[in-house]
């Protein structure tokens, strides 16, 4: 029996990560090989012609899997039935520009893109938040569509985490694959916290400890940290474009082992409502190692936590607790 379509929205489908992104839910790379799906896109009106031009490229590349295209700058009807919601679309900052004015700009976006999806979203909706600042925005989501479930809501860390992987897999020599386990603590920011402490490495033999084949923990808790910190900085730097590829990338990966589950023995980052583990305060989205199972995903617990990684759990923290207050007075 072939499959019902999945209804997949993506907002600033017109721009660079969207242009990434749909080719790849088209493909099957988000939801399976299997997995019909109808692409919802949504822009603002002046990228009305320029989304245009990307259904129109859709339908020439006769995706098997593509159902359907709705291309829309209207939010009502680019939420309407969704599945699954990946909010690209947003202010970026601009040169001169305070936090608190990019802070204000997101907040009115998302908070009418939530009541929006609370209203027309399918029941069960899952979304994930790819637009900066991405743990706020999607805190403010949550914030104004409280019918749908706080676990439903989720922002993008896993580019930081494959940026990890990458980072490892090049020191080491080693096909990326074969490396699992590193974690993103906290604020998708320059204060994320990358960690190795718990990450390995497969080898013909079981598996190695990062720290223990890399050998170099000045290496581990400086350069490797700062370069996973700051990549997306170089990549404008070298491109003059922000990360498109890697950040539609991993999106997909995201809901992919968020809808279809993590490999047995190996957890992902995502930016997740924190419930209080390991000491990082209730009510913020902050990323966490999680499996996912069912189309649920849980928080890994009992993971021991040195006194560095302590300080660098609590300074994200402390920045998002901070972005929160600045949110909640945009609001005012």
């Amino acid at each position: 029996m072939a499959k019902d379509p999945v209804r997949v929205l993506v907002t600033g489908a017109a721009g660079q990560i969207g242009y990434a992104l749909v080719p790849m839910i088209a493909r099957g790379v988000m939801l399976g090989p299997d997995q019909p799906v109808v692409l919802h896109l949504l822009d603002i009106p002046p990228a009305a012609e320029a989304l245009n031009g990307v259904k129109m490229e859709l339908i020439d590349a006769a995706f098997p899997l593509l159902k359907g295209v709705v291309a829309t700058t209207d939010v009502i009807e680019a939420c309407t039935g969704v599945n699954i919601a990946v909010m690209v679309g947003g202010f970026p900052r601009k040169e001169g520009m305070e936090r608190k004015d990019v802070m204000s700009k997101n907040v009115s976006i998302y908070k009418s893109q939530a009541s929006a999806l609370e209203q027309h979203a399918a029941a069960g909706c899952k979304v994930l938040v790819v637009a900066n600042p991405a743990n706020t925005n999607a805190l403010i989501l949550k914030e104004f569509a409280p019918s749908i479930p706080e676990k439903n809501i989720t922002c993008l860390t896993r580019l930081d985490h494959n940026r990890a992987l990458g980072q490892i897999s090049e020191r080491l020599n080693v096909q990326v694959s074969d490396v699992k386990n590193v974690i993103i603590w906290g604020n998708h920011s320059s204060t994320q916290y990358p960690d190795v402490s718990h990450a390995t490495v497969k080898a013909p033999h079981g598996e190695n400890h990062v720290r223990e084949l890399v050998a170099d923990d000045e290496w581990l808790r400086g350069e490797f940290i700062t370069t996973v910190q700051q990549r997306g900085a170089a990549i404008i730097k070298a491109r003059k474009l922000s990360s498109a590829l890697s950040a539609a990338s991993s999106a997909c990966d995201h809901i992919r082992d968020w809808v279809l589950g993590t490999p047995e023995g190996t957890w992902v980052s995502m930016g997740v409502y924190s419930d209080g583990s390991y000491n990082v305060p209730a009510g913020l989205i902050y990323s966490f190692p999680v499996t996912c199972r069912d189309g649920e995903w849980s928080i890994v617990q009992g993971l021991s936590i040195d006194e560095f990684s302590r300080n660098k759990l609590d300074a994200t923290a402390q920045e998002l607790s901070e972005e929160k207050a600045l949110a909640y007075s945009c609001l005012s």
